[in-house]
């Protein structure tokens, strides 16, 4: 199993989790963050934004559904612009259900 985490445009979050929704993937974690990419932050006149509001979408799917996803939440958040975001694929090696302790995987 991979761990997709998708950081994106606040204003895209909803269409990126409607359409995962819609594709079959249900669970997704949201979190709102603050952060900068290479630009660092954003200059407006002399005022200086340093940290971006962001949201972090984080979502566990199948190996071979991985490619699905990516495709999905790069052509849902895609704006064409610099801050677009992020999204990172890492490995799952384990997972637990807290309420029973039984391994899901």
């Amino acid at each position: 199993m991979k761990m997709i985490r998708a950081i994106l445009r606040p204003e895209k979050e909803n269409d990126v989790v409607l359409a995962l929704e819609g594709a079959g993937f249900p669970s997704v974690t949201k979190a709102h963050v603050f952060g900068r990419g290479k630009q660092k932050g954003l200059q407006v006149g002399p005022v200086k934004y340093d940290m971006l509001p962001k949201v972090l979408l984080l979502l566990v799917v199948e190996d071979e559904q991985v490619d699905k996803v990516m495709s999905l939440i790069s052509d849902t958040a895609k704006t064409g612009f610099i801050g677009d975001g992020k999204v990172f694929v890492s490995e799952v090696e384990e997972a637990y259900t807290v309420r029973t302790g039984e391994a899901v995987l």
